[in-house]
């Protein structure tokens, strides 16, 4: 389990331009605002639009691999259950326009909604954590494919620290500063039990990260530069879950 430093002393870590944070809930936080706080896409974009252009583009970069070169917006809207004018109204906010009878060009568009999207750089990012969940996505290869490229991995476990994870080695927690700096952290990735979230999530805010990716099944507090997004996969099962017995509930009453 991590633990992060005394309540009094949490943003007052030595790191570099670390300070006393204003922190404030946020009580209904949405996702998307992590992409419009960091600059990632233009904030006129609708939240709904910059959600579907995320599908797109991993879907475009599918097409792309597989050599194909054109796609229509039918084509999209089929693949991703969508509509086709809901494909075509999202993608007149890129700057890649579609040609009748062909559509898009793959190739341009996926360069285009990566640009919108932020995914023409490369983000560092480092992982608080290193039980199951933290070490499986220290090891995952598919972040580096997407421009997100893992530096560390950390731990306050005597017995975890200095032991190898794929090419990192688990380092202190006392280390979240120095590599942030060094290698110019984005994003840190909170992969701790709920109890010791917000330690993790402190230690990383006076490190410098601009923002937080949450898997603790626990709210975060930061201060308003810092933005979050919440990401559980038990409360997705959840969602889930209600959905295939709702269905089920459906068909019994046919």
């Amino acid at each position: 389990m991590v633990r992060g430093p005394a309540p009094a002393e949490r943003h007052k870590l030595d790191a570099p331009d670390a300070k006393d944070f204003n922190c404030e809930k946020f009580d209904n936080y949405d996702p998307t605002d992590y992409f419009i706080r960091m600059q990632l896409i233009r904030p006129e974009i609708p939240r709904l639009t910059v959600r579907r252009m995320t599908r797109y583009l991993v879907h475009l970069q599918g097409l792309g691999a597989s050599d194909v070169q054109w796609v229509s917006s039918r084509e999209l809207a089929e693949s991703l259950g969508l509509t086709s004018s809901t494909v075509r109204q999202d993608l007149s906010y890129v700057d890649c326009c579609g040609i009748s009878k062909r559509g898009y060009e793959v190739t341009k568009m996926t360069d285009s909604l990566a640009g919108v999207l932020g995914m023409n750089r490369e983000w560092k990012m480092v992982v608080v954590g290193a039980g199951n969940l933290g070490r499986a996505l220290a090891l995952h290869e598919e972040f580096q494919r997407r421009n997100f490229s893992i530096c560390g991995i950390f731990d306050n476990d005597p017995v975890k620290i200095g032991r190898k994870v794929g090419h990192l080695v688990i380092r202190s927690m006392r280390d979240i500063a120095h590599v942030t700096v060094m290698e110019k952290v984005n994003i840190g990735i909170i992969a701790v039990p709920a109890a010791a979230a917000q330690s993790a999530a402190d230690y990383l805010i006076a490190a410098g990260v601009k923002g937080l990716l949450n898997l603790a099944l626990t709210h975060i507090v930061a201060p308003r530069q810092v933005s979050i997004v919440d990401s559980r996969i038990i409360t997705n099962l959840l969602e889930l879950s209600h959905a295939i017995q709702t269905t089920d509930q459906r068909r019994l009453t046919l």
